[in-house]
């Protein structure tokens, strides 16, 4: 620093001095005044490349950031880009998609607390750009989901705190890629089944509703063949079923014997999936809502004919009941069309009574004059020869078919 500079800010401090101006601000001019060139320069550079806000606190080695209990819905976006430690717990969060986008800019950040917040959702790529990122608390929320890429990008996490969410299911592939996960804490969320794959020092599963049946016999296995530690070992039991409700899910006695033999007879009862088309997938499902004894039937012997066939047939008498059904409706509902067939009236074609011909007969027979001594043949054959009876035309076709009885007798 200059003489000519040193002897201005001098001036300036004695003249505070004289106007009774005391208090920080004389303090910190003091303080640059001992300062040598290079430190002042460093110093007025990173006040105001990096201006740290009121909560922050600013070491040579780390960054903390305390924004608890401020009632914030998103993060802020005027915290310090250079924080290290990030406290946001406490507020209203949900770690939307802006949210995503706002941790994406603290790529120093090693410690991270999201408890007592809103968070219902973790989803894919939430933290992928936080490669420092060390230990994770999201504890105290309201989590049901966590996407299988939640976690990616974590490479160094080594703590993770789920506690007190309502986490129902868990996919390990999710655990497995923190590859320097060390905690994991589970208690009190909704599990009841956890395979895990990866390794840890300490684990957490305490008040969840375990079911100690076949589906928890991997994580029983992991736990008694790893070198994990359970915390609140004694206090993480069985839920389900009731006989074992007051034993630890490390030492409830599932037989590895039973679980091996139901799969066998699963194996063997149940039709490979990949055999069976959508149709038939959705034929089965709404066949077994009304049939189960016919499905236990059918599962008790394999030699039943299969199971699509017969819901196949089925399902085409429902299809044929259905439209039968309909038809009678519209028949009810809309009667117009059946009303042109009822109003058709059939009329019989015109034929001469039975009655008048048999008046008209009796009357010629009445005009032939008797014959005495005469037999029944020769009557006959005199009729014919003096009476000769010719129809009138009356409009009808004669069929050649018909064998006339008279002739028949003549002959």
């Amino acid at each position: 620093m200059s003489t000519l500079q040193t002897s201005a800010l001098k001036i300036t401090l004695k003249t505070l001095e004289s106007q009774d101006w005391k208090g920080p601000l004389i303090h910190l001019f003091s303080k640059i005044l001992n300062m040598k060139i290079p430190w002042l320069m460093i110093w007025i550079g990173a006040l105001f490349s990096n201006p740290v806000t009121a909560d922050c606190n600013t070491t040579s080695l780390s960054v903390t950031c305390e924004e608890s209990g401020k009632n914030y819905s998103s993060i802020p976006t005027s915290l310090n880009k250079s924080v290290t430690k990030l406290c946001l717990s406490n507020n209203n969060i949900t770690l939307n998609d802006s949210d995503k986008k706002v941790l994406q800019l603290f790529i120093n950040l090693t410690e991270l607390y999201l408890n007592e917040n809103a968070i219902t959702v973790l989803h894919n790529n939430t933290f992928c750009n936080l490669l420092k990122l060390t230990v994770l608390d999201i504890s105290s929320n309201y989590i049901s989901t966590i996407e299988q890429a939640a976690f990616t990008g974590l490479n160094q996490l080594s703590i993770l705190n789920l506690n007190h969410n309502k986490i129902s299911q868990l996919d390990s592939d999710t655990i497995t890629t923190l590859k320097n996960l060390t905690i994991l804490r589970l208690q009190d969320n909704l599990l009841k089944y956890f395979d895990v794959k990866a390794s840890f020092k300490l684990i957490t599963l305490n008040g969840n509703p375990w079911n100690c049946s076949c589906g928890l016999l991997s994580l029983q296995k992991w736990l008694n063949t790893s070198n994990v530690t359970m915390e609140h070992e004694n206090d993480t039991l069985c839920a389900y079923p009731d006989v074992w409700n007051k034993s630890s899910i490390k030492t409830a006695p599932i037989q590895k014997s039973d679980c091996d033999s139901r799969r066998g007879s699963i194996a063997v009862t149940t039709p490979s999936t990949s055999a069976i088309s959508p149709k038939n997938i959705a034929i089965l499902t709404f066949s077994l809502n009304s049939s189960n004894n016919n499905i236990r039937s059918n599962a008790s012997h394999p030699g039943s004919p299969p199971l699509g066939k017969t819901w196949a047939f089925l399902l085409g008498v429902l299809v044929f009941v259905l439209s039968t059904s309909l038809l009678i409706f519209i028949a009810i509902k809309f009667p117009l069309w059946y009303l042109y067939l009822i109003s058709y009236n059939h009329r019989r074609l015109q034929e001469y009574e039975p009655e008048m011909f048999d008046k008209e007969f009796t009357t010629d027979l009445s005009t032939f004059p008797s014959v005495s001594n005469t037999n029944e043949h020769d009557a006959i054959v005199a009729f014919e020869q003096t009476h000769t009876f010719v129809l009138e035309e009356d409009g009808f076709i004669e069929d050649k078919y018909i064998d006339d009885p008279g002739l028949t007798e003549e002959v």
